[in-house]
């Protein structure tokens, strides 16, 4: 991402105000969103415009792999940046200060069901979400570039 390049973020006001908050205080504010459950900030390409786009969203970690979940809060569509990241799998995230590039995949049904009760164990809501869907919530792997 060039320093020029000004990432949008998500239209929803209390995300973009705390992915706002998190990147300009390089983490210090905003790593933890509520105790217990961290948040990093991913920058997607957006499938269309081709712009940066970034969200702050709830991690858990699979050995050196960040996992997310692209729940949109148990929407009948995805949200827009996992499906920027379909077609565009080279990502940037911070983690608190820790800035780097990234590959999103989604993990498939094993790896899914391993790795779903340890983000329903920080952000329990997953499970109701995905309780009040008919679309499958993903899971989203970020493996460092």
């Amino acid at each position: 991402m060039s320093e020029q390049e000004q990432p949008l973020d998500s239209a929803i006001d209390f995300v973009a105000e705390h992915t706002r908050r998190y990147v300009d205080s390089d983490g210090a504010d905003g790593h933890e969103w509520q105790p217990g459950v961290p948040t990093l900030v991913l920058t997607t390409t957006g499938r269309r415009s081709g712009k940066q786009r970034r969200n702050a969203l709830i991690y858990g970690q699979d050995g050196d792999r960040y996992v997310i979940v692209a729940s949109y809060g148990g929407a009948p569509t995805h949200p827009l940046w996992y499906l920027n990241l379909s077609e565009q799998p080279r990502v940037h995230v911070q983690v608190g200060a820790d800035k780097f590039e990234a590959v999103a995949s989604t993990a498939d049904a094993r790896d899914k069901a391993r790795l779903w009760p340890l983000m329903a164990g920080i952000w329990p809501a997953y499970d109701e979400y995905q309780a009040k869907t008919e679309r499958d919530i993903p899971v989203v792997l970020l493996t460092r570039a």
